[in-house]
Formats: structure tokens, C-alpha cells, sequence
């Protein structure tokens, strides 16, 4: 069964050298139901919305399959929320999703794949790999994770089933 394992929101808002001066990828599990709504899950913050935000980027998701194998790669653990994600999941191919695919979570909330996660040097820097190539060594993985637009709101929690509802004639997100 598909399955989100945990839902991250930001834990603290962290200053970086980066071009808004601020960064909201020190995101952490919460325990119980969260509302999900327009832009994402509630408590949560996108400090940069031009990248990293509005309705079309409501959501990231990563898989915990995709976590074990950076965990392996750099020697040490990926907890939920680490790569900045809202939605820790298993057993669904996230990168194997198309852009248009629909998901249900939960008894509620219905999400898109709108787009794969582009990389930044701002996540560089909060995985201590600035200036290793971890930007293109990321995106080159096939292993970036999607953006999701909320198309029902509700709530959700760790341990909701993922329902795939529809999937488009559109290319996976890790061929874009």
C-alpha cells in the first residue's frame, strides 16, 4: 500500500546568503492531522514562492525509497523533512508520476503533479554540500521528488493511504 509516512512543515525560518535572504527548508514531522489547503499544509511556509511555492508547488513529495539511497550514497541518514519535503511517502514512484497524475490521500485531499523539483543552491548549502556539485548531481538522479497543486482540501495525517486516481498520457517528471 501507498502511503504518506510523515508530513513535514517548517520548523524555523533560517537566514541564507541566497537572494531572499531567507530560507524555510528546515522542515520537520508533525504528529496528528494537518489541514492541507490551497498552498499546502497548514503551519507551513514557502519563503520563496517564485520557486518553491504557490498553488502549482502547494506540496513537495519524497519518497522514503529515494531517502535510503542518498542515505547509503552520503553516509548518513534522510530523516522526513530533510530535503525540505511536506509529503514523506512510500511505496509509490514518485518520479515516476506524470505531470497531470492525480492522487487521493486520505479520505480527502485530492493533489496534481504539477512538476519535478528543480534543484537549488540554497539546498546545497542546508545539506552542506555547497560548492560538490550536489545541485547537478541531485537533478541528474532521477530521484528529485514532485511538486503537487491541491485540487480538494481536507486533512490529512501520517499513515494516509495514496490512491493513484488518474494518470495522464504525459511524460514521468524524472524524464522532464
Amino acid at each position: 500500500m501507498a502511503a504518506v509516512t510523515a508530513i513535514c512543515v517548517v520548523q524555523e525560518l533560517r537566514p541564507d546568503p541566497g537572494s531572499v535572504g531567507t530560507t524555510a527548508i528546515d522542515k520537520r514531522p508533525v504528529v496528528g492531522p494537518v489541514k492541507i489547503g490551497e498552498y499546502g499544509a497548514y503551519a507551513d511556509v514557502q519563503a520563496d514562492r517564485k520557486h518553491h511555492g504557490g498553488p502549482d508547488k502547494a506540496l513537495y513529495a519524497y519518497a522514503q525509497e529515494d531517502a535510503d539511497f542518498w542515505a547509503a550514497e552520503l553516509g548518513r541518514d534522510i530523516p522526513p523533512g530533510l530535503f525540505g519535503e511536506n509529503l514523506r511517502t512510500v511505496g509509490i514512484d514518485v518520479n515516476g508520476a506524470r505531470v497531470g497524475e492525480q492522487w487521493r490521500i486520505g479520505e480527502q485531499v485530492v493533489v496534481e503533479v504539477t512538476s519535478p523539483r528543480i534543484p537549488c543552491q540554497t539546498f546545497a548549502r542546508w545539506m552542506g554540500e555547497d560548492g560538490r556539485g550536489w545541485v547537478k548531481r541531485f537533478a541528474q538522479s532521477g530521484r528529485v521528488g514532485p511538486y503537487l497543486r491541491v485540487v480538494q482540501r481536507g486533512t490529512i495525517e501520517a499513515g494516509a493511504e495514496i490512491v493513484v486516481l488518474s494518470v495522464p498520457d504525459a511524460p514521468a517528471i524524472r524524464d522532464l
